[in-house]
């Protein structure tokens, strides 16, 4: 296990200068080819076998290793957020209104660590090791399409990823078994009443305040009919109507967010939104159309992956294991690959050594910095993870 430490600290300018050239040129959605070339660049020559499909950008990269044993899976993702960037940093987004504010940059930078320091050792390897360098995570379903394609065919025994936190204690590794992150799905509701001038309401159907209305009867509906052992989210983060001050609109649109941890929730909860909103707007004489739009589902870590993820973890790093005592609200699309194969996602505090990291800015933020030292942590770690697993299965 040292020597693993050992050699991902000599790899860690390589993955520094890597990081910071995919986040100085970002790329959104399901096709980023110059990550993707900057990945096999950094890689070439190794003993790896090359897949890629037609509806991302997406790359799998294979390690046999000496002996023919079980497969294990490493991922990474690699697409930015459409969003400014303000860090100030000297390798700052060049690509105007996209940024890395997720940390994929550093991700795909550790996963190319990984991947060298196990071609290093691929005699050694009890088995085989799949690198999934994945693109539109961000909402864009880039696991599903990378799965789709056949690119992870014959499916692995096991599958691992690692996700940055900067608003985590520094080197830290959180898990937990069973759901981590939540199911995101996008609600529209279109509410029509009849226009007018806005002199005479009576003489027309406002949408405006059906719709006002109806976000807040959300917020009772989650509280009085989602037990909170299994809960809900639901935020409206858009409400647009209207064109003047003196014009009542013939239609509201509502956008928002559902969040929940349990399939059966996910349902109820689109049940129960579609049953609100019909019911307030007939009630006020008018209709409300509601949409929705199914994002990623639950991310459940697989209990075995996470006890044999948190021994490697106290192996490697004695002390660094942090418990996760609740599940996160976020979304990721690794979701897909753990729906289909048995594994965990871990979280690795990247603020800065000695700062308060209650302060640091978290993921998603226009000001999100990491301390890249932590990436030779987080290499290191996907590489015993796979080590440890082919040797062993989950047995820790």
């Amino acid at each position: 296990m040292q020597d693993l430490i050992a050699a991902a600290d000599a790899l860690l300018p390589d993955m520094v200068a890597l990081r910071r050239a995919i986040h100085a040129e970002p790329e959104l959605g399901l096709f980023t080819p110059r990550t993707s070339a900057r990945v096999r660049e950094a890689l070439v020559g190794l003993p790896l076998e090359w897949r890629d499909g037609p509806s991302t950008t997406g790359l799998v990269a294979t390690l046999r290793g000496g002996a023919n044993g079980r497969t294990v899976l490493l991922r990474g993702d690699m697409d930015a957020l459409p969003m400014p960037e303000d860090t100030g940093l000297p390798f700052a987004s060049q690509v105007e209104g996209v940024m890395h504010a997720c940390g994929h940059d550093s991700h795909t930078a550790m996963l190319v660590g990984a991947a060298r320091l196990l071609c290093g050792m691929r005699e050694q390897l009890a088995g085989t090791v799949m690198f999934m360098f994945q693109p539109g995570e961000e909402g864009h379903h880039g696991a599903r399409f990378m799965l789709a394609d056949g690119l992870i065919d014959p499916l692995p025994d096991a599958a691992f990823a690692l996700h940055v936190m900067p608003n985590a204690p520094h080197g830290r590794v959180g898990g937990r078994a069973g759901p981590l992150l939540a199911s995101a799905d996008m609600i529209e509701v279109t509410v029509r009443g009849k226009g007018g001038h806005a002199s005479m309401p009576h003489d027309a159907v406002d949408p405006v305040p059906i719709a006002c209305a109806i976000v807040t009867a959300f917020q009772t509906f989650v509280t009085r009919e989602v037990p909170v052992a299994d809960p809900a989210v639901v935020t409206i983060g858009r409400i647009q109507a209207g064109t003047t001050n003196n014009v009542i609109a013939e239609t509201a649109e509502l956008l928002g967010t559902i969040r929940t941890l349990s399939a059966h929730r996910r349902a109820a909860v689109q049940q129960g939104l579609r049953r609100v909103a019909e019911g307030i707007a007939a009630a006020h004489g008018a209709r409300a159309e509601v949409r929705f739009t199914e994002g990623f589902p639950v991310t459940v870590c697989d209990a075995r992956a996470v006890a044999f993820g948190r021994a490697t973890v106290e192996a490697l790093f004695p002390g660094a294991w942090q418990e996760m005592a609740q599940p996160v609200m976020g979304a990721e699309d690794f979701s897909y690959v753990l729906e289909k194969v048995p594994g965990a996602m871990f979280f690795l505090g990247v603020s800065e050594e000695g700062a308060d990291w209650r302060q640091c800015c978290p993921l998603h933020s226009n000001r999100m910095v990491l301390d890249e030292r932590v990436m030779a942590r987080g290499a290191a770690l996907h590489a015993a993870l796979a080590t440890r697993f082919l040797e062993t299965g989950f047995a820790s």
